[in-house]
């Protein structure tokens, strides 16, 4: 059984009295010892994900879904507090911007301490319990990387560098110790040495604590040096899903392909000096989502039949939602999308 299962998920967002659907149909399995990827470029509704996954969603918004479940628990179904006992100690989430996260009155050693649960403490008197509640802190920063506990622990948020305070966010989140660790973006705009030791970080808790990951990021090469499997969204529809093995040697979906084209480094025989490959267009806003396949009016492989959404198709653990993919020879592809729902396991 999976950690974290999602079929079919769809949110509806209220904008100016129109509802749009920013996620349609998304499906996402994150099992246990996992490090998962979520790639999109930017505005492809991964942070959306996120946030129908830990449930901070506002009023306006509306979540329909065939099953959210986390343990084989639904969690669109429990009540608040049930799922808010869930997201204090089962799933951690570390979000893009860690300064805009930390409280920045409060120095980083109160709120280290304060993100540990009571019910990690042992009984004692009050000044035991802070002790223990130093010390465990005290082991969180060094367990992500961090040697010289007694000047960070003493400083404010503003006075750390960003890279520090990602990896102060990452010991908050481990403190609760849990099961399913949500990256959401954590090295965007980040330098290449503290992205590579931000990877390592993710990568050693994954392997010594079994702690499945969630990494959120349209960072394609930092994705690959770390994740075991890969979902590829665009425009809020999953497109794509595998092992991240499979989808570099064969992507099977246009847009996936068109993203590992636009990465000079999975380009090995690229001449120097070369225009770089991009797909025309731009990602449509969710007041002009296109009808159908959403990658539509970009795609190269576009016909009339892309007009009708896709169904999941898979060919062993590889899924892919696409009327022509790219492993269908031309000849059948441009007859009908029916021959190509016959491909399966077997094609």
């Amino acid at each position: 059984m999976a950690l974290l299962d999602i079929k079919n998920l769809t949110l509806y967002i209220d904008i100016g009295g129109d509802t749009v659907k920013a996620l349609d149909k998304v499906n996402l399995q994150l099992d246990e010892g996992e490090i998962r990827a979520l790639v999109g470029e930017s505005g492809s509704g991964k942070s959306l994900a996120v946030r129908c996954i830990i449930g901070a969603i506002p009023e306006y918004w509306s979540i329909k879904a065939d099953r959210i479940t986390y343990q084989g628990q639904d969690l669109l179904n429990m009540s608040y507090e049930q799922r808010r006992q869930i997201m204090r100690r089962e799933i951690a989430v570390v979000f893009q911007e860690p300064t805009s996260s930390l409280d920045p009155s409060v120095t980083i050693g109160e709120q280290l301490e304060e993100s540990i649960p009571p019910e990690l403490i042992k009984r004692g008197w009050f000044w035991q319990q802070n002790k223990q509640r130093k010390r465990i802190a005290i082991s969180l920063i060094h367990r992500v990387g961090i040697k010289d506990h007694d000047q960070y622990l003493k400083a404010y948020p503003h006075e750390i560098p960003i890279d520090v305070s990602q990896k102060i966010m990452i010991a908050m989140a481990l403190a609760s110790e849990p099961k399913i660790l949500i990256a959401d973006d954590s090295t965007r705009g980040m330098e290449s040495t503290t992205k590579t030791q931000i990877l390592r970080l993710l990568e050693k808790l994954n392997k010594t604590k079994k702690l499945a990951i969630l990494f959120v990021s349209h960072d394609l090469l930092a994705i690959t040096s770390v994740a075991h499997s890969m979902t590829v969204l665009y425009c809020g529809q999953t497109v794509e899903s595998g092992k991240v093995k499979s989808l570099l040697k064969r992507p099977l979906h246009p847009y996936t392909k068109a993203l590992l084209d636009s990465a000079p480094s999975f380009q090995l025989s690229l001449p120097t000096k070369s225009p770089l490959i991009a797909l025309g267009g731009t990602i449509p806003t969710l007041q002009h989502l296109p009808a159908g396949c959403r990658l539509g009016p970009r795609c190269p492989n576009a016909r009339k039949e892309c007009v009708i959404v896709p169904p999941p198709r898979s060919i062993q653990d590889h899924t892919y939602s696409c009327h022509f993919p790219l492993h269908v020879p031309e000849k059948i592809a441009k007859r009908a999308p029916k021959l190509s729902r016959g491909l399966g396991a077997d094609d």
